[in-house]
Parts: structure tokens; C-alpha cells; sequence
């Protein structure tokens, strides 16, 4: 059997991110969390240089880059005895810290802004023409949560997440290396935030794979109380129902858990 979803593991060498910020800011224990990443099932594995939680504050492109790069020319170098050398996303809103990381190796720009958050995104993008994840976003972090609000949430969204293809393929980007993502969490309402996973089949309507990052988020808590590093149990509901869904890509915290889950999930299904 083939698994259909791919799982993308998170790795975060920040000091600062919501659920695991700090733990994973040294080099060699970065890459031996991405290589315990991919021993557990990861497929790809997304370094983010930049906490985007509610409330983060931006960083410069500098620091971002010296988080960031070494990690990734480890990872390519420890990677490269494997059979199936996984993928690497860089997960930055900033078009220099992309062409940084892309050059030292890694394969993916995903950008929370959905090129928007620097005017040259879209002709950086353009260059690199590399697989692109755009995913949507009310407001920036510093103030996404400040009271968000949405008609229909998943009507909203998934226009403009089109009007942002167009907008890419009118700046000469390949739009069949586009991946799009609602952004559970990123200005969005406990109601928003389980509209977006219920109907994620009308986002896949657009005609690209999905990603769904919904893995520890704060909605979780908000449903039963539970802390940042407590929500596995929620996690693995939001990715399996994502995946019936039709997401194509789930991003992350617990890897060898959700593999499992999808797996089993979709053996399941195979039989009915």
C-alpha cells in the first residue's frame, strides 16, 4: 500500500516558536532531530528560522539566514547515504532568506505570507522557479489574532488563495509547482479553524495538492484545555480528517504518530 499523504516533519531553529522554540537551536541538534525526523516517516522536513506564532516579532534576514542555512547544508550532507533522500522546505516569508536556503540545498519555499510580505517575493520566486507552498494568513503575526473575523471562512479563503495563483502565474511562475494551505491558526476564529478543516475539500476544488498544518495548534486547546505539548490526540483527529479531505501534505510536530495514523487510516479505508 501507498500512503498518500506526505508527512512533512517541523523543525524549527527558533528560540522562540510556540510548541518546541529553543529546543533545537544548536546545529548538531537540529540535524539529529531532522534525521530522527525522517527515521520516523518524514517525507519532508521544514526548517523555519523566524517564530510566525501570534504575537512573534519579526527578525532580520541576517539572523534568519545563520539559523537557518548551516542547518540545511548539514542535513543535505548526513542525508546523502540514504535511498530515498527526503525533501527540505524552507519556511520563510523573506525572498533573500529563500534564495539562501534553496541555493544551500533545500528544495521548497513555504511562505505564511503567500508572497506577499516583500515586493520582490513574486520575481524571487519567478528565479527560482522551485515548488512553492502559499499559504493564507489574516494580518501578520504580531497582530493576526486581534479579534479576526470572516463571513464564510472557507469561501473567503479559497478566493484568495486563487486571486494569489493568478497573481504568481501573471509573474511568470510555474503554477503546477503550487501547494496551497488554509493556515489553521494564522488570524483565524476556533469556528474559522474547524470550517477550514471540515470543508478543506473545497480549497483542494482550486487544483493543487493541500497542505494542512493544523499539529499542536491553539484551536485544540481552545476545544478541551489542553497545553501546546499536550495535543497529540487532537492532532492526529485534525490530520486524519484532513486526509479524508484530500490533503495531500500534513505539516507536522509528532512524525512517527501521524505516519501511523495515516497509515492505518488509509488501510482502513482500502478495505471498505
Amino acid at each position: 500500500m501507498t500512503q498518500s499523504a506526505k508527512i512533512m516533519g517541523i523543525l524549527n531553529v527558533t528560540p522562540d516558536s510556540f510548541s518546541d522554540g529553543g529546543r533545537y537551536h544548536d546545529l548538531d541538534l537540529a540535524v539529529k532531530r531532522g534525521m530522527t525526523l525522517i527515521d520516523e516517516g518524514a517525507h519532508i522536513l521544514d526548517i523555519g528560522g523566524e517564530s510566525t506564532r501570534p504575537g512573534a516579532i519579526e527578525i532580520d534576514i541576517k539572523e534568519e539566514v545563520r539559523r537557518t542555512v548551516p542547518v540545511i547544508i548539514a542535513l543535505r550532507e548526513a542525508m546523502r547515504d540514504l535511498d530515498i533522500e527526503p525533501q527540505i522546505s524552507i519556511d520563510t516569508r523573506k525572498p533573500d532568506v529563500a534564495l539562501a536556503a534553496i541555493h544551500a540545498g533545500a528544495d521548497i519555499w513555504n511562505d505564511v505570507s503567500a508572497l506577499t510580505f516583500d515586493a520582490r517575493s513574486e520575481a524571487v520566486a519567478a528565479e527560482l522557479q522551485c515548488p512553492l507552498i502559499l499559504m493564507h494568513a489574516q494580518g501578520d503575526p504580531e497582530t493576526m489574532q486581534h479579534s479576526p473575523y470572516y463571513g464564510d471562512p472557507v469561501a473567503e479563503i479559497k478566493d484568495w488563495l486563487s486571486k494569489r495563483i493568478d497573481a504568481c502565474d501573471f509573474a511568470g511562475i510555474d503554477t503546477g509547482l503550487i501547494t496551497i494551505d488554509p493556515g489553521i491558526g494564522f488570524g483565524k476564529r476556533l469556528e474559522d479553524n474547524l470550517a477550514l478543516i471540515a470543508r478543506l475539500s473545497e480549497i483542494k476544488a482550486l487544483g493543487h495538492p493541500v497542505l494542512m498544518g493544523a499539529s499542536r495548534k491553539s484551536f485544540i486547546g481552545k476545544i478541551d484545555g489542553s497545553s501546546a505539548d499536550d495535543r497529540l490526540g487532537g492532532s492526529l483527529a485534525a490530520a486524519l480528517y484532513s486526509v479524508m479531505q484530500g490533503a495531500d501534505i500534513l505539516r507536522v510536530h509528532d512524525v512517527s504518530e501521524t505516519a501511523q495514523a495515516v497509515k492505518v487510516w488509509e488501510a482502513i479505508h482500502e478495505a471498505n
